[in-house]
């Protein structure tokens, strides 16, 4: 959302932009001088009912509406809350509903609750490197907006600073990015312990991992082991050598986009998201090194494979040709062409 609310500005810079959030990193759009209301998810109260929460969250959504009375109403999530669906439809009138629904979902995984999808006038399906399934939308009548992938790429307010510099990494160094969300360091069963380790097997190569603004925070004191705890991470790709990543939609289109070469441990244990069938399209176009059964031997020799300059400049190369545009400026024009429309109509 982040992502189509910079396009919005670009195109519509008089355009109120207004956030609605679970999320706790609100200084992100505060830095970029959009209103934000935080509403902490249920689970982050103790022993509070669905039935409560939602109830606070229509309330809440309900003032938020009365206040800035919008146009448009976004909603980026894989399952939609019944509060948020009770609050869009007491305010249905004049109101466009959209909904940002991005992945590749798993057949026979486990569905939304039908009705939801006709709460909405319009589903914006980003792309992804896999083909998609839009029978769910298609079976409930609801027009589908098709975009390529959409990413948060640097607004030009952040400070990309030299990670070299910033680490102390001296220059001779391979410097590879890890970022694997699941597992603990600490534990040495865990596949990024696993990965440190096979990492630090190669004296020339340092290794930054990203640590996530809302996770917990990770403390490695290590020679050659940097933590970086920023947001968006990407703007930092350029200067990463090669990367150890999952295979989420963020993190998979980020490393093409910015030609990265890659290590992808696709998530195999997700409800919806088929992290294997997006990351095989890159596997099989000779971009990506892609491991489904993770252990130290595979680790180890991926790991070898990517510290060759010559194996990352090849993969570089096939990188490109995935490269696709941003598909937030799409999505925000296909907003804007909407709301002029209903301008138009109401003429």
């Amino acid at each position: 959302l982040l992502a189509i609310a910079r396009s919005i500005r670009k195109i519509s810079p008089e355009t109120e932009l207004v956030f609605f959030t679970t999320m706790p990193t609100l200084q992100i759009l505060a830095n970029e001088g959009i209103v934000c209301y935080h509403m902490p998810s249920r689970y982050r109260y103790a022993d509070m009912k669905a039935s409560t929460w939602n109830s606070i969250c229509e309330e809440m959504l309900n003032f938020v509406f009365s206040v800035h009375r919008p146009r448009a109403f976004i909603f980026d999530g894989a399952f939609p809350y019944r509060g948020m669906l009770n609050g869009i439809r007491i305010h249905d009138e004049g109101l466009l509903k959209v909904w940002v629904r991005r992945g590749t979902f798993k057949q026979g995984s486990s569905n939304i609750p039908k009705e939801s999808i006709g709460f909405f006038d319009a589903v914006i399906r980003p792309g992804d490197s896999s083909p998609q399934d839009y029978s769910e939308e298609m079976n409930h009548g609801v027009p589908i907006i098709r975009t390529n992938p959409i990413l948060l790429h640097p607004s030009g307010n952040e400070v990309e600073s030299n990670i070299r510099d910033r680490f102390g990494i001296p220059d001779f160094a391979t410097v590879c990015y890890v970022q694997l969300g699941a597992g603990k360091i600490n534990d040495i069963s865990s596949e990024i312990s696993i990965t440190i380790d096979a990492l630090s097997r190669f004296e020339h190569v340092y290794t930054i991992i990203g640590e996530s603004m809302i996770g917990e925070r990770i403390n490695l004191p290590s020679e050659r082991v940097r933590v970086l705890r920023d947001y968006p991470n990407s703007q930092y790709f350029s200067q990463f050598d090669f990367s150890i990543i999952a295979g989420g939609y963020n993190s998979y289109h980020e490393v093409i986009d910015s030609g990265l070469p890659s290590i992808c441990f696709p998530n195999m244990k997700t409800g919806r998201d088929d992290q294997l069938a997006r990351a095989s399209v890159a596997r099989e176009a000779g971009a990506m090194v892609v491991i489904e059964d993770r252990n130290p031997d595979s680790i180890n020799l991926a790991i070898s494979r990517l510290v060759d300059p010559s194996i990352r400049n090849e993969m570089s190369s096939k990188l490109s040709n995935l490269v696709k545009p941003n598909g937030a400026n799409e999505a925000a024009l296909w907003l804007k062409n909407q709301l002029l429309t209903e301008d138009s109509a109401n003429d």
